[in-house]
């Protein structure tokens, strides 16, 4: 009775479901942030990242996503801003240049997709959970968007004077839209 069994399982193994590895165009795909300064808000891009991404949305069980973000490509259009990020009570690049999350586990909360994860930044590591919409474009192209907040004091970020809230905002909401295609 067990080699039926067996050979049962063996055949079956190949069949199961598995998430498909897709590549990112990054032309057609950005990383965002959003934030306040003095009541204001503000925005900005990271211009240099890499995103290894594991999707099927019938499949959560095996996704993953993995991100490392290059710290001082943060772009926001000021110049003063652009010139602090990558300092010391900032992002301090010089001793942490990278960012880094990579998924622990996907559920289902109603009708949306949750990806839980640590994110590392400044060597903190802290769980975050990110909305994820997965949409098919067409055979062999994918997006992907993503969207999340992070608590910047919880990683150091704006340290010094620039830990008063009322000046700049405790949130900053994460986003990303990448155009997908298969691997």
């Amino acid at each position: 009775m067990k080699r039926p069994a067996i050979l049962l399982l063996a055949l079956a193994l190949p069949c199961a479901a598995t998430a498909t590895d897709y590549s990112v165009r990054p032309a057609l795909s950005h990383l965002s942030f959003q934030g306040t300064y003095q009541g204001a808000e503000f925005s900005g891009d990271f211009k240099d990242w890499t995103a290894a991404i594991s999707y099927d949305p019938a499949d959560l069980a095996h996704a993953k996503f993995d991100v490392v973000v290059t710290l001082a490509s943060a772009k926001t259009g000021d110049a003063d801003q652009e010139s602090a990020l990558p300092g010391e009570s900032f992002f301090n690049v010089a001793k942490f240049p990278t960012a880094h999350f990579v998924t622990t586990g996907f559920h289902q909360d109603g009708n949306t997709v949750i990806a839980d994860g640590q994110l590392t930044l400044r060597g903190v590591t802290r769980p975050v959970s990110l909305g994820v919409v997965f949409r098919t474009q067409s055979p062999g192209s994918s997006t992907l968007d993503v969207a999340g907040h992070v608590q910047r004091l919880d990683f150091g970020v704006g340290s010094g004077d620039y830990a008063d809230t009322s000046v700049i905002g405790a949130t900053v909401k994460i986003t990303a839209h990448l155009q997908l295609e298969p691997k």
